[in-house]
């Protein structure tokens, strides 16, 4: 095991969630400013992602229930690292799209700080799903 490996284990705190398009540049905060959620590492190559909207209301109703599916991003599976990308095989996702794909994600390591990006792919986000990337920023638990 590398020691980049054993330097992403534990558990990761949110602290932002950006979107940014390929063509204009333009980056927003789809889920607003304080996003929820966690991203764990264990020493086991196993990881979990949980991203929620900072602003959600219980779902009592069908329509709060939609909202509240739009506003989540869950996944875990086994991961590798490869460089500055960990890549990880999907076994269970918010997505049942997502189930046994492997999902690439870029990160920089920077003491207690990790920046996580996605590749460019159509923006499932944004009307017209122009092609853009998820960027999101963790601290150390």
């Amino acid at each position: 095991m590398s020691e980049l490996n054993t330097q992403l284990h534990g558990s990761w705190r949110l602290v932002s969630f950006e979107t940014e398009l390929q063509d204009s540049k333009e980056r927003t905060q789809p889920w607003g400013a304080d996003p929820n959620g966690y991203l764990i590492f264990g020493a086991d190559g196993r990881m979990m992602v949980l991203v929620t909207a900072g602003a959600r209301e219980p779902g009592h109703t069908e329509e709060k229930q939609v909202a509240l599916f739009r506003t989540v991003m869950a996944y875990t599976g086994r991961y590798r690292i490869d460089g500055d990308r960990f890549i990880t095989k999907i076994d269970a996702s918010w997505n049942e799209a997502w189930n046994g794909t492997e999902q690439e994600r870029f990160f920089k390591l920077d003491g207690d700080t990790l920046d996580v990006s996605t590749a460019w792919m159509p923006n499932p986000l944004v009307a017209g799903n122009p092609v853009g990337r998820g960027i999101l920023r963790f601290r150390r638990e």
